[in-house]
């Protein structure tokens, strides 16, 4: 068996910069630097104002707007309701902006699909977007993305990345349902007499303003029990908050689009998306993506819906069998239902299915370390791939001195809990290049694709930067046993 490396290095670029707000600790330093821009004359605010466009002119798009959006968000620390200029209002914005570095540290952990634009490209070639894992100061993960190319001799060409990347509009889900938020507190053991009076004087589907206007009301409804109900109304409307969109335009480059960390739960880092193009019984089709979502604490899995790349929408996974990290959705409904393969203890694979997208209940082990370069634990590497012999599934095992190897399997197509083949020798093994990085001896995936009958399998090497390498799906296949 023989895997191909093309050798396209994608390397983290520590240029690549986005706005983001800037937050001084304590209300009294913020009152501080609001009251010293306030002391500055008119003059002197617009000349450090030029001085901070002039600096920083190039590198984002559409600063003054940043600037103005930041004023508001500080603009209650304001002791007076006197009327500031313009400029002054856009300086204090600025002193309460930061630029952040995506990719700094490192770019990785990519997942392929299709992108949903396939026009204008000779015959044979088809275009993909990708996602990528970057990690920037404080080692906070963010996804950020790449359009390319592969052509009928399997040539990958990676499109250049613009030079900006631009933070989306936020908004939270715009609705949510009564019933199935009931069930979300459940399983979190938010239930209880009091988030369900909240609820009850809730309609069928109501917005995060009527929840937190009627958690406030209820909160002075039940004054006499605050200190005890105030934590329990923080984690509802945390719950709230990390079900919500973002939006670009489509004027805003694939590569200029981030998903950065928005809710309470991501606050640490978005972690290893899974994108997989799901096809509906309907015939109509969308993207999906299981993704990690870490508060410093607690790694949550959660799952990204988009039909666009330009809207995309966050909600919460839930249910007993939702637990630890690389959860992988497979690309249709299986007799029926949803599935999903998992690593419940962190060791082993295993099969869920579901009848609700958001809830998954039950878990099946159907899969365990067979191999020395996988004892210590496997995983997936992304959604399983539907070919005629089965659905082919990249693994990951760990081994000695905690070596990452890439392994492959065959599972039944009805049946995917019966193992038809393995890989007994690791597909990709870290070489002497790969080896050297942030966190030697790893490679991995997050998501392959097939072309041409070939696998073609962008990955990691040692979590810092990403290449690609292709294999014929005939010798892949052949190889297993």
């Amino acid at each position: 068996m023989s895997i191909n490396r093309t050798g396209i290095v994608l390397s983290p670029n520590k240029q690549r910069v986005v706005l983001r707000p800037f937050q001084p600790p304590g209300n009294d330093r913020v009152l501080r630097v609001i009251g010293r821009v306030c002391t500055l004359s008119e003059q002197q605010v617009d000349e450090q104002l030029a001085h901070v466009l002039e600096e920083f002119h190039g590198r984002h798009q559409k600063p003054k707007a940043f600037f103005k959006r930041r004023f508001q968000d500080i603009k209650h620390h304001l002791l007076t309701d006197t009327p500031l200029s313009e400029n002054r209002r856009m300086l204090l914005g600025a002193y309460f902006t930061q630029e952040y570095a995506l990719e700094s540290a490192a770019l990785f952990n990519p997942s392929l699909v299709w992108h949903p634009d396939q026009t204008n490209l000779p015959t044979g070639t088809r275009r993909f977007a990708m996602s990528l894992r970057a990690v920037g100061e404080g080692h906070i993960s963010s996804i950020v993305f790449r359009s390319g190319t592969i052509d009928s001799n399997l040539k990958i060409i990676v499109d250049e990345p613009v030079r900006f990347v631009t933070t989306p509009r936020f908004v939270p889900d715009s609705c949510y349902d009564n019933d199935l938020f009931r069930r979300k507190l459940i399983e979190l053991g938010l239930g209880t007499a009091f988030t369900y009076e909240v609820l009850a004087a809730l309609p069928a589907a109501f917005t995060l303003s009527d929840l937190e206007g009627r958690l406030k009301a209820s909160l002075r409804e039940h004054r006499s029990r605050h200190d005890e109900l105030a934590p329990l109304v923080e984690r509802v409307v945390m719950l709230a908050k990390s079900n919500y969109e973002i939006q670009y335009t489509p004027d805003h480059e694939l590569s200029e689009r981030l998903i950065f960390p928005f809710s309470p739960s991501e606050s640490n880092g978005i972690e290893d998306a899974r994108f997989v193009h799901f096809q509906e019984d309907d015939g109509s089709s969308r993207y999906y993506a299981t993704y990690s979502a870490y508060d410093g604490q607690l790694v949550l899995p959660q799952l990204l819906e988009t039909s666009d790349f330009l809207r995309f929408k966050m909600h919460t996974l839930n249910g007993p069998a939702v637990s630890n990290k690389g959860m992988a959705l497979f690309p249709r409904k299986i007799n029926g239902h949803y599935a999903m393969l998992g690593r419940q203890d962190g060791e082993h694979l295993f099969l869920m299915y579901s009848d609700m997208l958001y809830f998954w209940h039950t878990s099946e082990l159907i899969i365990k370390p067979a191999n020395p370069w996988e004892y210590v634990q496997m995983g997936n590497c992304g959604s399983p791939i539907e070919t005629e012999s089965g659905w082919l599934v990249l693994t990951h095992g760990v081994g000695p001195m905690r070596k990452y190897c890439i392994g492959a399997m065959l599972l039944d197509l009805d049946d995917p809990s019966k193992i038809l083949a393995r890989l007994h020798e690791p597909l990709i093994t870290p070489n002497e290049v790969e080896r050297e990085g942030y966190v030697p001896n790893v490679v991995y995936s997050c998501g392959a694709i097939v072309h041409e009958q070939h696998l073609v399998i962008p990955y990691a090497m040692s979590d810092y930067a990403t290449t690609f390498a292709t294999i014929a799906i005939d010798e892949l296949l052949s190889s297993m046993s």
